[in-house]
């Protein structure tokens, strides 16, 4: 039964936590961005404790690559990496988009919708500012219809991912995307929009198919998923 540690610093709330096979058994958050990297190594400290597991127990570590604010991705890849090494423990990289996707199927299951639509499309949105997002489409067996990278979020997108069949919106982008959508009279029926993030659990769940299949990440290689070239304003 394997252990697990869980980094996610992606985003502008900090999530880390410990499971041991089916079973969460500790979870923290942190939503005060600019002490991430405090947070983390204060609160793995606090929950290995709280759930009497020393570090040297833990089977493999799980960090989130993105995309995602890209200070909060180096400091988890970070992180991850200088734990994975130092305990010589495989490192186990989840995609945000992925996850997003695994909480919207989740979502929908829950109704039973994903059976009476076996169709439906996934378009996880991450805002990345103006009309762009970090996004994905994955099909209900989180197999990618369309990659992972920078969209403009635009009729003509929508009207054609909305010909391919049913389409889930879900994460941070959501609400621009609806916004478009509304302002230019666009027939949405067949939408489905989930303002909400992807959990513990969704880490868990997409984690343990990769132990499993001992897809492990590169220590010396793997990099933070960031989807489009990082841009630095001059001070002058």
């Amino acid at each position: 039964m394997s252990t697990l540690l869980y980094i996610d610093t992606s985003g502008p709330d900090a999530l880390i936590g410990i499971s041991q096979g089916q079973q969460i058994l500790a979870l923290k958050q942190n939503s005060i961005s600019h002490s991430h990297a405090e947070f983390v190594q204060a609160g793995i400290q606090e929950m290995c404790k709280q759930v009497n597991i020393p570090l040297t127990a833990i089977d493999a570590v799980v960090v989130t690559l993105g995309p995602g604010s890209y200070t909060g991705l180096r400091v988890g890849l970070a992180s991850a990496k200088g734990l994975a090494y130092a305990l010589n423990k495989p490192l186990i990289g989840l995609s945000t988009l992925a996850l997003l996707a695994k909480a919207a199927i989740r979502e929908i299951s829950k109704d039973g919708k994903e059976q009476t639509v076996p169709n439906y499309q996934i378009f996880s949105m991450i805002d990345a500012k103006r009309m762009e997002v970090f996004g994905g489409v994955f099909d209900l067996s989180l197999q990618i219809l369309e990659a992972e990278k920078a969209y403009i979020i635009e009729e003509s997108l929508m009207s054609r991912l909305q010909d391919q069949g049913p389409l889930v919106c879900i994460g941070s982008g959501v609400a621009k995307t609806k916004e478009l959508m509304q302002l230019t009279n666009f027939q949405y029926n067949s939408t489905i929009f989930l303002d909400q993030n992807y959990t513990l659990t969704d880490m868990l769940s997409l984690a343990l198919v990769k132990w499993e299949e001992k897809n492990f990440e590169n220590l010396a290689y793997s990099s933070p998923s960031y989807l489009k070239e990082y841009y630095l304003k001059p001070l002058i």
